[in-house]
């Protein structure tokens, strides 16, 4: 599966906020926001309070993408 958080990034633009502060906003780690930034998968918990924080849903922040090859990693 392959992971886009364009959404999220272009959502940022939108609302003129850094990713710093919806990360504290959020109340999520510097980790967290690392892996979103290399397009790595993060808990659902942690996509939630980004969801709380910005007042949007998961379709708004993140783009999840089945590959097309099975049980090989990229």
């Amino acid at each position: 599966m392959t992971y886009s958080y364009i959404r999220l990034w272009k959502l940022l633009i939108d609302k003129r906020m850094t990713k710093t502060e919806m990360r504290k906003a959020a109340g999520i780690s510097t980790n967290i926001l690392a892996k979103m930034g290399k397009d790595e998968p993060v808990a659902m918990e942690s996509l939630a309070k980004i969801c709380v924080a910005l007042d949007c849903t998961l379709d708004d922040i993140v783009e999840i993408n089945g590959d097309a090859e099975k049980g090989g990693k990229e």
